[in-house]
């Protein structure tokens, strides 16, 4: 096992604001984990710490799925994800990569966390690598580099995108849209040509993979990227 830690972050939200339940998207930590879970110690924080509320529509709709069902039943990755350390109690210095997990959950709450902001920015500014998936990249919004500018501006970024949203009739649901928001800061959106396709960006040290199907590629990058060092 390597001594390289890696820190998985989630969101403490666990409804919309019509009471439905929403929290961290499965296939969005448990494929990404596999990858890096064999070469790297994973950790994990979200702002409250303790237990992460995890979408049940998203172990309904992977209920299939070998990673998610795997993980589900991994007493090693529970004791993380049902554990998890506060945002607060994190330094950056101790990991190589600080990995955004997906889901609603995570637009809610960790845009205006000023600890999360605080935490990502050390990250930046120590060189390394931030990453996100689908709606991870909201934690994202309102991280500055050194001169104050969005780290998103002017690099390759992708998420959960506005068409997607409207297909599955949330785009009133959350606090904004996560493609308009990371276009309006100057990133440069790219995505599949069809909606819910595999996407993933690397630009430097910026890694964001655009959805559900893009979790397991989305780890690959994050591992190449941190072997490269």
């Amino acid at each position: 096992m390597s001594t390289k830690k890696i820190l998985f972050i989630l969101s403490s939200h666990g409804q919309f604001p019509n009471g439905h339940p929403t929290g961290w998207y499965l296939p969005e930590a448990a494929h990404p984990y596999y990858v890096l879970e064999p070469h790297f110690t994973i950790e994990w924080a979200s702002p409250k710490g303790g237990k992460a509320p995890l979408d049940p529509s998203s172990v309904e709709n992977f209920k299939d799925d070998a990673e998610c069902k795997q993980f589900l039943a991994d007493e090693k990755a529970k004791q993380g994800y049902e554990n998890t350390k506060k945002l607060s109690e994190v330094n950056a210095k101790d990991y190589e990569a600080i990995v955004y997990v997906g889901g609603h959950g995570p637009m809610f709450d960790l845009p205006e966390d000023k600890t999360n902001i605080q935490l990502a920015e050390d990250f930046w500014k120590q060189g390394k690598i931030v990453s996100a998936v689908c709606h991870g990249p909201g934690a994202i919004v309102n991280v500055k580099d050194e001169n104050g500018k969005p780290i998103v501006s002017g690099r390759k970024v992708t998420s959960f995108g506005n068409e997607e949203e409207e297909q599955i009739k949330l785009t009133d649901a959350i606090p904004f849209l996560l493609e308009t928001r990371l276009k309006e800061l100057g990133g440069k959106f790219e995505k599949n040509e069809k909606p819910w396709g595999a996407h993933v960006t690397v630009d430097g040290q910026l890694i964001l993979g655009a959805n559900p199907a893009s979790a397991h590629d989305f780890g690959v990058a994050i591992r190449n990227a941190i072997n490269k060092k």
